[in-house]
């Protein structure tokens, strides 16, 4: 009876120890929602309504030290953006040409959206252990993204649906420094543009348009 027992606790502690991996990484999935404030905006621009950002992709987690708390994140993910706001863009004798609605009674939409292909790349350090699914982090470093498709889009007076797809005057590449922080699935997350949304342009007042997008809000990580 006794040595059965014996057997028995030594096959469940054999069990329990091949069940945890000594050697895991915290590869996941992504999903952000933030909220999409516009800075550096010209004379007179305003942002109105919601302008707001999704965000998803996946990060695979490097361990660089012994207790594999301190890691490297390399990730791929996608992501859509639309911002609310006065700056009307349209086109002019194949020219694009920024206006500032100063009447917010002379339409009932006005606002750009870009989606992206971004390619995030981490500091991380956590307070996890090989057993432990709720645990501190801080993850911080840069977030490479391509605009792949931008729009915009105006409804109101001087026309009754103005669109333009895909013009040339957003910058290509967008970089920004990335900051998050949360314990077990709530985390903050910050996007610091590096570059503005446009490309060296001015709008018909002649004021440059340097805006650049601060983006704020919460990133859920899946295992």
């Amino acid at each position: 009876m006794c040595l059965s027992l014996v057997q028995v606790t030594l096959a469940q502690s054999r069990i329990d120890t091949t069940q945890v991996d000594q050697k895991y990484r915290e590869d996941q999935f992504y999903i952000s929602l933030t909220y999409n404030l516009l800075s550096n905006k010209p004379n007179k621009v305003t942002q109105s309504g919601f302008s707001s950002g999704i965000h998803f992709g996946f990060i695979r987690d490097i361990p660089i030290n012994t207790r594999r708390n301190i890691a490297i994140g390399v990730g791929l993910g996608v992501s859509t953006n639309s911002y609310n706001q006065n700056l009307f863009i349209q086109e002019d004798n194949q020219n694009i040409e920024f206006t500032v609605l100063k009447d917010e009674g002379d339409y009932t939409k006005n606002k750009f959206s870009t989606f992206l292909i971004e390619f995030p790349l981490e500091f991380r350090w956590r307070t996890s252990t090989a057993s432990t699914y709720k645990f501190w982090r801080i993850y911080t470093g840069v977030k490479l993204g391509y605009v792949l498709f931008n729009r915009t889009k105006y409804k109101g007076n001087l026309s009754s649906d103005f669109k333009l797809y895909n013009i040339d005057v957003f910058n290509d590449f967008q970089y920004a420094f990335t900051f998050s922080a949360g314990y077990g699935n709530y985390t903050i997350h910050l996007n610091l543009p590096l570059n503005p949304i446009f490309d060296n342009q001015n709008t018909t007042d002649g004021d440059l348009i340097d805006m650049k997008t601060v983006k704020i809000g919460l990133i859920f990580y899946i295992l």
